[in-house]
């Protein structure tokens, strides 16, 4: 018997065996043939402090250290890069640009920099004058190395002991005498605690132990990789979000990666691109940059997991004993990961918070499962 089964490799699933396995005995079960297949494996992220609601920015910079200097031999490659975004709009969205704006100001004030429209062009040279009426700058944004973060939580787990079990899809979940039993096709695995880290299907695995749903809908984001324009070293531009978030591009591999930012309600699935989201990325970008699109060199999709209020659930549920919840991460859950992966930790063998929690509004209890709960009925 373990002391803890965790439900999903993903980077909720990596970054919690990786924090719990310092003093626990530990077991990830995988569902497919290895980690991060779905949404880990396909994201674009980017660490922007400035980016999500009061939580997700608080864990986002509570997360920062670990980003920065991550232990002794956990990477060999930094896990960030300066890339910087640019935030653009029409004249119609000024009103809300400016706002985002004072956001970002109040954060971090020495990073942001409002530029008026041959300024931005002078950064991103493809914007059409005729789209984009204003802009700004946060050169505090990072590229995320997403894969040498995940593998290297995989990594530190492993080293500490963890067990890592792949093609381990749940088949049932039960709990006796104090411990849960969880059957896979990999075999059955037994320990007191359970993390659901499942993704997609967190409120599948809750509800088969016995927890009450919380809700939680995955929502398809499509992206593609198209070349760059003839003669336009794009290399060091920002990327390039609009207002309303109806679209983002950003230099990837040698190639422009386009989104249009879709959120369109799924099933837990492998998901797949739709051609009608990936015309709308082009039209959508076409219409505020010169970017002539003749051929997609790739096209993929992911799912971002969302509750209603747009903030992960991560604790005990208040009614279902030895169930955990690490789920509901949305867009977020790489650029929080680390801290996530902490909280989870922490919460778990019920010890401290790191001390950088404390000054970055990183509370427990804005994540916390029970929100979701009123009196659970007799």
């Amino acid at each position: 018997m373990q002391d803890v089964l965790i439900i999903g490799g993903g980077m909720a699933g990596a970054s919690a065996a990786f924090f719990l396995a310092a003093g626990r005995q530990v077991t990830v079960l995988e569902a497919e043939a290895h980690c991060g297949m779905h949404t880990t494996g396909r994201s674009a992220a980017l660490f922007i402090e400035g980016y999500g609601n009061v939580a997700i920015r608080a864990f986002t910079r509570a997360s920062r250290q670990f980003f920065l200097e991550p232990p002794s031999g956990f990477c060999d490659v930094p896990l960030l890069t300066p890339r910087g975004t640019m935030s653009i709009g029409t004249a119609a969205q000024r009103p809300r640009l400016e706002a985002l704006f004072a956001e970002r100001v109040a954060e971090s004030a020495t990073a942001i920099e409002w530029l008026d429209p041959d300024a931005s062009r002078s950064v991103i040279p493809i914007l059409r004058p005729e789209y984009e009426a204003s802009a700004f700058l946060d050169r505090s944004a990072m590229d995320i190395d997403v894969d040498t973060l995940h593998q290297g939580f995989l990594r530190g787990a492993r080293r500490q002991g963890a067990q890592v079990v792949t093609n381990a899809r749940v088949e049932a979940i039960e709990r006796v005498g104090g411990a849960w039993t969880v059957t896979t096709t990999a075999g059955v695995f037994e320990a007191p605690v359970l993390v659901d880290a499942a993704g997609a299907w967190a409120d599948q695995v809750a509800a088969m132990a016995g927890a009450t749903p919380l809700g939680l809908v995955p929502k398809r984001r499509t992206a593609m990789l198209v070349e760059t324009p003839p003669g336009i070293n794009a290399k060091d531009w920002p990327g390039v979000i609009d207002a309303d978030e109806m679209f983002y591009f950003k230099p990837s591999s040698g190639m422009l990666l386009l989104s249009p930012a879709d959120e369109t309600p799924s099933e837990p699935c492998d998901a797949q691109p739709e051609e009608i989201d990936i015309a709308i990325a082009v039209d959508r970008v076409q219409q505020a940059a010169a970017l002539p699109v003749t051929h997609v060199s790739r096209s993929w999709a992911g799912l971002r997991s969302f509750f209603a209020d747009k903030t992960p659930a991560v604790g005990w549920d208040p009614h279902v004993e030895g169930f955990f919840w690490l789920a509901g991460q949305g867009g977020y859950g790489i650029q929080t990961g680390p801290a996530l992966g902490q909280l989870t930790a922490a919460l778990v063998t019920g010890s401290d918070l790191p001390k950088p929690f404390l000054g970055e509004g990183a509370d427990p209890s804005l994540l916390s499962p029970a929100r979701f709960h009123g009196p659970r009925p007799t």
